[in-house]
């Protein structure tokens, strides 16, 4: 029996010995099969010195149409000359640039040159490019204190750049310090020359073997309307400077890329901006690419809605121009105006023209850049609509008319007897435009008189004044996306000392009263809309690229409530209707088919002729667009209400006339 049970022992153990030695043998094939089938090609790229390097795959940039759709911004394809470092020969890299220089110098196309350095001898810092010019010294590795000099000579013994003439020297120069600010390497393919034109394209593309290593590759670049609808709000895309590399190389931003340097390009970078993808490479030990694969795909920034309508933008553009114009030949010497148009239902601004302006095709000349900036007059590029203060004049009678309704410091049909001065204080006694005799609220508006309006500034006071027009936006930020000026609601703090005679001023919109026309705008829609602001705003929507899906949704922000009486506002608003039907703006809408509330206003300016300020809205009994309009130094509400007619003929009477929402699937182009 023991033997017997001494053998089944043994046979026991013999099978759990077999058992783990297939299992061995298990693991060892598995493994085996791992590294000479699933991980053969790792190896062997191993064996060979094969690493792998990642690019990016740019994302085209989301295009802004106005709130029909209608394309404003959009993207079409342009030619670059891309240096490809796995590709590209290090040693005779100098040669090739040169020969390229001369190429584009040929076709008068320019290439990225970003040293803050002169173009010519004798070689000085830019004036303009301290912190480039730090970050050159850093790269180079001197000292704080080193001359243009110091810097030139370290890039002549850095990029072997002993053999050429000074001017090939500092092009160069030039060319290779933004090579390395850029970071050039595989992952960081290098835009030589951005938008080159087809013909530059096909020679170089013939040229392969002079230029290996060096591709034309294609790129998006920014189409603006023809008619470069409000440069100023839209703004535009430039390239990324040395200066501000790395906190754009932070977000993941390739050196080549274009960003929003201005208007609602630069605020809604993050929005425009796509998500780029990645292609990855394999390379051997000798830097010769084995493979390419995408391995991200990219994907395309969001289309921006706007609450501009083309069509008002235009008109009222236009009509900026040619006023300015007609006031020339009609001997009022104006050089500047603007305008400001708001939906009363959405708080959104449909058009903001400023007059002089600038195209988009004048930024391509840069002379003719330099010479508009030194325009200290005109100021072209100035966003006068949004950041010009103006004193309001008369068209801030409408806001201190509805604070004295409220606070039953008057009634409609109570009387002021207008004698032409005023003289309640002895030792301030301004006078009237002209002898109105008794006159009531909705005369007053009518005929603008001072008289009737020093006394409400009197009987409310500077501080419940200032409360109520506080809440309709005077002085304060609208909230607008691309910036504002917040201007000046006249009061104490407006000055060291605060008299009486002050208030009175502030009453008729002068004292140091000073609003944007975006201000005024949005007042007159806050009057409008019964008494409720909203915050002023330029993006309706945000959509998917291709606008079949919306990412944000459109958003009214209550911003104040003036909580009137009731009935208040209708007596204010037909005083405005009044100072169009019979009143100081009747001589342009007396006879206009729609209804128009309005106020005119004449600025006082020191020394200099009158700001003429017309705000209007319409149709009176259920408003739909707000306006107003400034002329520097214009003199007549005749030349303001031209515009203004201007721009409710191209809203009421346009080709589109369907005003209500759109949905997203029924955009108009």
């Amino acid at each position: 029996m023991a033997d017997k049970s001494s053998i089944k022992i043994k046979r026991a153990r013999l099978r759990v010995l077999a058992a783990v030695l297939a299992a061995v043998l298990l693991l060892y094939a598995a493994r085996a099969a791992q590294l000479q089938i699933f991980d053969a090609q790792k190896y062997r790229a191993q064996a060979r010195g094969v690493t792998k390097m990642t690019a990016v795959i740019p994302a085209p940039r989301g295009e802004i149409v106005d709130y029909y759709g209608r394309p404003i911004v959009s993207n079409r394809d342009g030619f670059d000359i891309t240096f490809y470092r796995p590709y590209i020969n290090m040693d005779t890299i100098n040669e090739t640039i040169v020969s390229l220089m001369k190429l584009l110098s040929k076709y008068n196309c320019k290439w990225q040159d970003d040293l803050p350095i002169s173009s010519y001898a004798p070689f000085t810092f830019n004036s303009d490019s301290e912190t480039s010019v730090e970050k050159l010294k850093k790269m180079l590795g001197l000292a704080s204190y080193a001359t243009c000099q110091n810097c030139i000579d370290e890039m002549v013994q850095r990029y072997s750049l002993q053999s050429y003439d000074d001017t090939t020297m500092r092009r160069l120069a030039g060319v290779r310090f933004t090579m390395e600010a850029a970071d050039f390497s595989v992952s960081y393919p290098y835009k030589f020359a951005q938008d080159i034109g087809e013909k530059l394209m096909a020679i170089i593309s013939e040229e392969k073997e002079t230029y290996k290593g060096i591709e034309i590759t294609t790129s998006q670049y920014r189409e603006y309307s023809g008619d470069s609808v409000a440069p100023h709000i839209i703004g535009s895309v430039g390239p990324i400077y040395a200066e501000n590399w790395d906190e754009y190389k932070e977000k993941g931003y390739s050196y080549g890329d274009r960003v929003g340097i201005s208007g609602i390009e630069k605020v809604c970078e993050d929005s425009l901006r796509g998500k780029d993808g990645e292609i990855t490479y394999e390379i051997d030990k000798n830097g010769t690419v084995i493979s390419s694969t995408v391995t991200k795909e990219a994907v395309a920034g969001n289309t921006l809605r706007l609450t501009l309508d083309k069509t008002v933008q235009k008109a009222a553009q236009s009509s900026l121009q040619s006023t300015i114009n007609l006031c020339r030949s009609s001997g009022v010497w104006v050089n500047a105006a603007s305008a400001v148009v708001i939906n009363v239902k959405s708080f959104g601004v449909m058009a903001a023209a400023t007059c002089p302006t600038y195209t988009y095709d004048d930024l391509k000349d840069d002379k003719k850049v330099a010479s508009m900036l030194n325009d200290n007059t005109g100021k072209p590029f100035f966003n006068r609509a949004f950041f010009g203060t103006y004193p309001p004049g008369s068209v801030f009678k409408p806001a201190v008319a509805t604070t004295a309704l409220q606070l039953k410091k008057v009634s409609e049909f109570e009387t002021v007897d207008c004698t032409g001065k005023y003289k309640v204080f002895e030792n301030y006694q301004p006078k009237c435009m002209g002898v109105h005799g008794y006159i009531s609220m909705n005369r007053a508006l009518a005929k603008s008189c001072n008289y009737y309006f020093y006394e409400m500034g009197r009987r409310i006071g500077i501080t419940n004044l200032n409360k109520y027009c506080t809440m309709f936006g005077l002085g304060q930020i609208t909230g607008v996306e691309v910036g504002e000026s917040q201007g000046i609601l006249a009061g104490p703090s407006s000055k060291e000392q605060w008299y009486d005679g002050d208030t009175i001023q502030a009453a008729i919109g002068q004292s140091d009263n000073a609003f944007t026309p975006l201000q005024l705008a949005t007042y007159t829609a806050t009057i409008a809309d019964g008494g409720t602001r909203y915050k002023t705003t330029l993006i309706d929507r945000i959509l998917s690229y291709d606008q079949t899906t919306t990412i944000q949704p459109p958003k009214k922000e209550k911003v104040a409530d003036l909580d009137l009486r009731e009935g208040v506002l209708e007596i204010v608003k037909k005083g405005m209707l009044s100072v169009t039907e019979d009143g100081t703006g009747s001589a342009i809408f007396k006879n206009y088919a729609i209804k128009v509330g309005g106020k005119t206003g004449t600025a006082q300016v020191t020394g200099k002729k009158d700001h003429t300020v017309f705000i209007a809205f319409a149709p009176f009994d259920n408003p739909e667009i707000a306006v107003a309009v400034v002329i520097e130094h214009g003199e007549s509400s005749r030349f303001s209400g031209n515009i203004i007619k201007s721009v409710l003929d191209a809203y009421f009477y346009s080709e589109i006339t369907e005003k209500e929402d759109m949905t997203d699937n029924r955009l108009l182009k």
